[in-house]
């Protein structure tokens, strides 16, 4: 299914599934969705299974939105206790984004379901609320945790078989560009990985790295720790020691740090490798923005980061709160940043990164290996320690339930598709006035923009491409590319989005 068809789907009303293999425009796409359902006033709640996630979309965690928190089942009180705001909130919501889906167990989408149903006092699924999921059953499935209650993928769910949401299935391919790493990507995806897919890359480790620092992913964290400490320890200079601040009883702290990604200590030096953890509220940097400490703040001593778009940003710490509905039960307070020469394969999940080091030897679960090889865009940019037989497995669940949904997709797409022909045979009559048609204005106000922007509305040729991206890497600002290039400054932005990942574009 294409981008357009599906995001008619959504407008439509209907509830649904948004899924695709990494890079096929997910999180662009519902940004676009959440974009214009609220220009047409509806109220939608941004929400995802994990803190990180949620701040790719600016939301909250499902778990405090719905006000389940960290329980596994709904206490015999749970609407007693539901503050009248919490209620409010579910009263007043039109639409419900659950993004990275594929995290949130089945039960916990049941508990969802009753708590809307219970508050909005119809027994509608999800009392009436628009549901729209967005995520990928290749990637990493719910965690079990021992002594938790365990669970599967949210399609075995009680609330999932009456809801049947639409499934959209989207095909393009935007973040690879490489015909050998897709084809290793499908391969996995189809759990049809053969001899030369795997000599392929076991080539890549074979291939010496180029200069510079290149972001290394690894699935454990003692060894990502292991690498920060020591490159940190490679640099000359003092280190700035920063501490994180909490509120709140130890074991919801201990929750709210596997969602956080700023250190409990934080240890930098001049020219220490870091990562945004957190979007700017000023959008000065995106949560997953690459730079370098270039200095400290004299009377604060905060450090000050430049990024690779070349801005410069003094870091001031942030706060990330746990909340059980309405009640924070606790925070944490620290600078946002972490080191980023070594992350683990778990936080890199809905990153895009122009190259990377990756250690899967020691993968311990089915889809850690696709999550890990799908954040680069080519082969050429991907460099491996080794890999492992668990790392090539997809999960049999996984397998199953992706061959139902591209079915389901392909019945929605051919339900659907006469509606969208019919709008857009709508939208193409001309209206009968005296007035010049909307065609002829269109062409004059393309005439008029080019005024200032010689190449507006022309198709992206690669030597302009080349620049753009060469310039941008080195430090070019939007303004100077949209002057040099005669282009918008809005068409820069989404190309170099395109290039580079939203994260990287602030």
């Amino acid at each position: 299914m294409d981008q357009e068809l599906a995001l008619a789907i959504l407008m439509s009303g209907r509830s649904a599934l948004l899924t695709g293999a990494a890079g096929t425009g997910k999180t662009h796409l519902l940004n676009t969705f959440i974009a214009q359902a609220r220009d047409q006033g509806k109220k939608v709640s941004v929400t995802a299974t994990t803190g990180l996630a949620a701040t790719h979309l600016g939301g909250n965690t499902i778990h405090s939105w719905s006000g389940i928190g960290v329980s596994d089942h709904l206490a015999n009180n749970f609407f007693d206790r539901l503050s009248k705001t919490r209620r409010e909130v579910i009263m007043k919501t039109d639409v419900l984004v659950i993004d990275e889906i594929s995290m949130l167990h089945d039960f916990r989408l049941d508990m969802v379901d009753r708590v809307l149903r219970g508050v909005r006092e119809n027994d509608q699924p999800f009392g009436g609320i628009q549901l729209v999921m967005s995520g990928d059953f290749f990637q990493l499935p719910p965690i079990n945790r021992p002594g938790e209650q365990g669970g599967g993928f949210v399609v075995y769910s009680e609330a999932w078989q009456e809801l049947q949401p639409a499934v959209l299935y989207l095909q393009r391919q935007y973040r690879q560009n490489d015909e050998q790493l897709l084809e290793i990507l499908t391969a996995l995806r189809n759990d049809d990985i053969r001899r030369h897919h795997a000599e392929m890359l076991l080539a890549r480790t074979e291939v010496e790295l180029p200069d510079g620092d290149i972001t290394e992913l690894h699935t454990v964290n003692v060894d990502v720790d292991a690498i920060n400490s020591q490159k940190l320890a490679e640099l000359a200079g003092g280190e700035r020691t920063y501490q994180q601040t909490t509120t709140g009883s130890k074991v919801y702290v201990e929750n709210l740090q596997r969602s956080v990604l700023a250190p409990s200590e934080l240890v930098l030096k001049l020219g220490a490798l870091v990562m945004a953890v957190k979007n700017s509220p000023q959008k000065l940097y995106a949560n997953g923005s690459i730079g370098t400490v270039v200095d400290f703040e004299p009377l604060t001593d905060y450090p000050i980061v430049e990024f690779r778009n070349g801005r410069q940003v003094t870091m001031l710490p942030d706060v990330w709160e746990l909340r059980d509905g309405e009640r924070k039960r606790a925070s944490i307070s620290q600078v946002p940043l972490r080191l980023a020469w070594a992350i683990t394969v778990h936080k890199s999940q809905g990153m895009t990164l122009d190259a990377a080091r990756i250690d899967l030897r020691k993968a311990f679960v089915e889809g850690m290996g696709y999550v890990a090889l799908s954040r680069v865009r080519d082969l050429e940019n991907l460099y491996l320690y080794g890999i492992n037989r668990k790392a090539l497995e997809v999960s049999p669940d996984a397998l199953a339930i992706d061959e139902v949904l591209q079915r389901t997709s392909s019945e929605a797409a051919n339900h659907y598709r006469p509606m969208l022909e019919e709008m857009k045979r709508k939208q193409s009559v001309p209206k009968k006035s005296g007035k010049k048609s909307q065609s002829g204005s269109w062409q004059q106000k393309i005439a008029k923009m080019r005024e200032t922007y010689p190449k507006a509305y022309m198709p992206w040729e690669k030597a302009d491409d080349d620049i753009l991206k060469q310039e941008f890497l080195q430090g070019a600002t939007i303004q100077q590319l949209s002057q040099k290039l005669g282009r918008h400054e809005g068409s820069i932005r989404m190309r170099l989005q395109k290039h580079f990942g939203e994260d990287t574009v602030a």
